[in-house]
């Protein structure tokens, strides 16, 4: 009987969903707030450096300084096989988030 009730037990653990047995659950993924910013650095470094691919990118940091702030990024391009690495300043102004400078600097 003992053997009975395990292998019916066990057949029916094995058809059943087991996704309760599990400890992961979904959870929401939000953009950072960095986002928009990192999405314009890398559309006016296209714009700067049409030929060159842009790799990969850092979100450096964030400056506030009164009601002005500035996001700093770091974006690794190559072009003809040359890699090099471009600092991406973006001023804007926090409550409205009207833009008012985008600097470069080439590393």
């Amino acid at each position: 009987m003992k053997k009975l009730l395990l292998c019916l037990t066990l057949t029916f653990i094995s058809f059943t969903n087991l996704a309760w047995f599990s400890p992961a659950h979904a959870v929401e993924s939000r953009e950072p707030a960095y986002a928009k910013w990192g999405k314009l650095a890398m559309q006016k470094t296209k714009e700067k450096y049409p030929k060159a691919a842009i790799y990969d990118y850092l979100h450096v940091k964030r400056e506030q300084q009164g009601n002005m702030s500035k996001e700093t990024f770091k974006l690794w391009l190559n072009e003809n096989n040359q890699k090099f690495t471009v600092i991406v300043s973006i001023e804007f102004n926090t409550s409205s988030e009207a833009v008012s400078k985008i600097s470069f600097k080439e590393e």
